[in-house]
């Protein structure tokens, strides 16, 4: 392939995803808007328990990484027949797995927001989200792995669609359980819009039966209607095979040990955030959903990396591996410091989109204007792992991430918390990025991460 002809492949896969990704964070600023209306209290119960959802999430992205890799490397090959049965068994341990986990979280959801420390006002509420939430999990994996499939496939454009449309579905679905029934005086007259006013238990509703809808549709299309992967028609065993476990082990443990040990961190902070308050807790809420429009573009580009790397791997082209490494990073940390620009200029009007509460949209832009220095190291990171993931080497992207995280962030976090407040936490967090960035790029050049290529 020409660079151009590369380039023109990067955008075309970047492309989808990217916009599926902005698309999400439209949804989070709607539903951080709807929730910020009723209250800082309601605002600050669902930021408590968000970071605990985070570690669920990177614990059902971790389980389906281990297969969906595997499946890249074997359509690179042009093994499909293969590619599918390491498809089928994917599900059957995805759904297991997914059980187990919200069967866990529901018995841990009456005490998580007290373990967090949360204030009497908003544990109530912030368990009741976790819970629905969690329990949920199994259609969480089902949309994961089935978009992870597509995708490791080629096909971004389908999972990309299914996601703007859970995005509409959610905000839909908050509208009518998170308000009373209520009157609306339009040009053409007053409308009465039903409503359940269920307050933050409706936004969990919302948010959960929108990703059942989608993995419901994500499940038929991977299952049917794509051209590699449809089972449909086919007489194949779910049951796992050694083979198969052990290389999705091998790929998708260190990232599961990454995803816990980071997330396990990011609740540390909520919990170094906890003591300051509802308004702090709120502010850091919101300042995260703010950023996420940042720094999402740059997942949608990592999304396309690992699936050209992932494939340039499984058909053993090294030259074209580390050529579309180059590409997606570049892409990344131009796009994201851009991003980050427009989060320092766009910070009071971001902030105040999501809560009327003027001392929390004070405090927010502060920390976002903090944290836009960080962007362009943050994309580097973030590219350069779906680059290493791709290529199978995932074990030193993770002791890179877990040692800058808990070494950098939490140490920086914890010293800075008491004396400077949410500024000092956010502060922390923008050292720590850039580190991360910085030894991601350090690695990417030096190019041990495409070792895998010689041994497949």
């Amino acid at each position: 392939m020409s660079r151009r002809e590369q380039l023109l492949l990067t955008a075309r896969l970047s492309m989808p995803s990217i916009l599926a990704q902005i698309s999400t964070i439209i949804m989070m600023y709607i539903d951080a808007a709807m929730v910020g209306s009723l209250g800082a209290n309601e605002a600050a119960s669902i930021g408590l328990v968000t970071t605990s959802m985070w570690l669920v999430g990177g614990i059902c992205s971790s389980i389906a990484t281990g297969f969906s890799v595997q499946v890249a490397h074997l359509i690179g090959a042009n093994r499909s027949n293969e590619a599918r049965k390491v498809m089928r068994q994917s599900f059957a341990v995805a759904l297991s797995l997914s059980i187990a986990i919200a069967v866990a979280g529901s018995i841990i959801s009456p005490h998580l927001p007290h373990w967090l420390g949360g204030n009497d006002q908003i544990t109530s509420d912030a368990s009741s989200y976790f819970l629905i939430m969690v329990v949920c999990v199994p259609f969480l994996e089902t949309q994961i792995i089935a978009g992870s499939m597509l995708r490791s496939s080629g096909n971004m454009r389908i999972p990309s669609l299914l996601n703007v449309l859970m995005c509409v579905l959610d905000v839909l679905f908050n509208f009518f359980f998170i308000f009373h029934t209520r009157e609306v005086t339009t040009a053409l007259g007053s409308i009465t819009i039903p409503g359940m006013g269920l307050g933050v238990t409706g936004a969990a509703m919302g948010s959960a039966l929108a990703e059942v809808v989608v993995a419901i549709l994500m499940m038929y299309y991977v299952t049917v209607k794509s051209s590699e992967l449809a089972i449909i028609n086919e007489n194949g065993s779910f049951k796992p095979t050694p083979e198969v476990i052990k290389r999705a082990v091998k790929i998708g443990t260190p990232i599961g040990i990454q995803q816990i040990i980071m997330s396990s961190a990011q609740i540390l902070i909520t919990a170094i955030v906890a003591p300051l308050g509802s308004v702090a807790i709120a502010a850091n809420a919101f300042g995260i959903t703010a950023e996420s429009l940042c720094y999402m573009p740059g997942f949608g580009i990592a999304d396309a990396a690992t699936t050209l790397v992932g494939q340039s791997v499984g058909a053993k082209r090294r030259e074209l591996t580390r050529s579309f490494a180059q590409i997606t990073v570049t892409l990344g940390i131009v796009v994201m410091t851009v991003m980050g620009i427009f989060m320092y200029v766009g910070a009071p009007i971001m902030m105040g989109i999501m809560t009327p509460v003027q001392e929390v949209v004070d405090l927010g832009v502060s920390v976002m204007r903090i944290e836009a220095f960080a962007e362009p190291l943050f994309a580097a990171a973030i590219v350069s792992y779906g680059v290493m993931v791709g290529a199978g080497d995932t074990l030193m992207p993770c002791v890179i991430t877990l040692s800058s995280m808990w070494a950098v962030r939490l140490t920086l976090a914890a010293l800075l918390a008491p004396r400077y407040g949410l500024k000092g936490v956010w502060t922390a967090m923008c050292i720590e990025l850039c580190f991360r960035g910085t030894m991601f790029l350090i690695r990417l050049a030096r190019g041990k991460w495409m070792n895998k290529i010689e041994k497949n």
